[in-house]
């Protein structure tokens, strides 16, 4: 499956099975990008995320933060705010609250990310419009 594919079978807001079906996607395509670089489709990775994103299950924040993890082009391609879908500060404790190496690692970016401005003006619903229009037809 590419990215348009994924895009026309699940849309920007999936539920339900679709959510699993998604999730199933990224991790897939993670494992073959951490196998080698360009081996997985970072575009398509991108577009799981901002699924994801827009579900907004704390739960997925590793999931997200594994595939942002999978290669420097995976670390580029996928915004750090694609990690805060249920909002930054829930994210955060939701992170600090795992007491695991990933959890601590991600949790560790964001704060990094929060420091250089980069969650400056950041809302779940501003971060969903933009990715709305960027796969806008």
């Amino acid at each position: 499956m590419d990215e348009d594919e994924s895009l026309r079978r699940y849309g920007l807001h999936p539920v339900g099975a679709h959510l699993d079906e998604v999730r199933a996607l990224l991790t897939a395509q993670t494992r073959l990008e951490k196998r080698a670089q360009g081996d997985g489709d970072t575009e398509l990775m991108k577009l799981c995320c901002v699924q994801l994103y827009n579900a907004g299950s704390p739960e997925d924040v590793l999931l997200i933060w594994e595939a942002k993890s999978a290669s420097m082009d995976a670390a580029c391609s996928i915004d750090v705010q694609l990690l805060c879908g249920s909002g930054l500060a829930t994210t955060k404790a939701y992170l600090s609250s795992l007491r695991l190496p990933e959890a601590e690692a991600a949790l560790r970016r964001l704060l990094q990310c929060e420091s250089a401005g980069n969650f400056e003006d950041f809302s779940v619903e501003g971060h969903s419009d933009f990715y709305a229009a960027y796969y806008a037809p």
